[in-house]
């Protein structure tokens, strides 16, 4: 579904706060090394989905940092925005950073095609022929 830049503003608001009360507000030094990726609020502003990521092996400790911490984030929250209600955050580990480093990796890794590596094809056509 296509977000309408009303929509958009919302979400990166939402962002914006949320990651101000991590970064100020929230003293678990389990929190600490996490990033905010992004917020997906709903229509409704009943809901609000914030990614995260964090080192890997950080990865359980920050889920339940989050998970004890996400009724004080929702308070703050709601003192920082003027929204009718206080969204229910739900913590989501957004891999798309991890999927990121992986294809990175592996192109790193796969050498490089090179027009004088590549074996020459005895169909093709030489270059007096065409």
């Amino acid at each position: 579904m296509k977000q309408s830049a009303a929509n958009r503003k919302v979400n990166e608001h939402a962002r914006e706060v949320i990651a101000h009360i991590l970064l100020f507000e929230i003293s678990d030094p389990r929190l600490q090394l996490v990033t905010v990726t992004g917020c997906e609020v709903s229509y409704d502003r009943s809901y609000c989905n914030v990614f995260y990521t964090t080192e890997p092996e950080r990865y359980e400790e920050a889920a339940a940092a989050f998970k004890k911490a996400a009724g004080a984030i929702r308070s703050l929250m709601a003192k920082e925005l003027s929204w009718r209600v206080a969204p229910e955050l739900r913590f989501l580990l957004d891999e798309s950073v991890d999927n990121a480093e992986r294809i990175a990796e592996a192109l790193q890794k796969g050498k490089p095609v090179h027009e004088a590596d590549e074996p020459e094809d005895e169909d093709a056509p030489t270059e007096d022929e065409r």
